[in-house]
């Protein structure tokens, strides 16, 4: 059985489209850190994310998506997302495996490769009062804006439902 092939950028962006979801996207230089984007803030407005691929002891995986400054209490989080004990930080092959990115690439947009269905998205609720919400287009050298609630219905789309949680502190 071979493994579906991963998405890329482009056919992201074909797919948002198929679904008539507006999306904005500008291209930078790769960034691998929170700290390292903090200079597009003010070429990209809206709610910039952070991202923590997480799993338990189950191997359940998990992908909480954050504003970019909030605290995640990885000792309690389990107690919110239904995880079957404590998390911890899932390894890069599994990332790449189910959604077809590399660490500082990590993206809500990743559930577009999630065909196995083996992550359960999490999207903290203060993130989800933005508007818009920046996201990477499964690498990190750009950074696309799309709605909120279009970020759900891509989510639905995929065959997944994002949980909106209070995860942050």
């Amino acid at each position: 059985m071979t493994e579906p092939s991963l998405k890329t950028r482009t056919e992201l962006f074909a797919f948002l489209d198929g679904l008539g979801i507006a999306h904005k996207t500008l291209d930078h230089p790769a960034v691998f850190t929170v700290a390292e984007s903090v200079s597009l803030r003010d070429a990209i407005p809206g709610g910039h994310t952070k991202n923590l691929f997480v799993k338990d002891k189950k191997d359940n995986f998990f992908l909480l998506t954050v504003e970019e400054n909030a605290v995640v209490d990885l000792k309690t989080v389990h107690t919110i997302i239904g995880a079957a004990s404590k998390v911890s930080f899932g390894k890069p092959e599994k990332l790449m495996e189910y959604l077809g990115v590399i660490p500082g690439a990590v993206t809500a947009f990743g559930a577009i490769n999630d065909t196995g269905h083996n992550v359960t998205f999490v999207i903290d609720s203060a993130l989800m009062e933005e508007e818009i919400i920046n996201c990477h287009p499964l690498a990190n050298d750009a950074t696309t804006s799309i709605g909120s609630q279009d970020l759900l219905r891509f989510m639905e789309a995929t065959g997944h439902t994002a949980l909106v949680l209070k995860v942050a502190g």
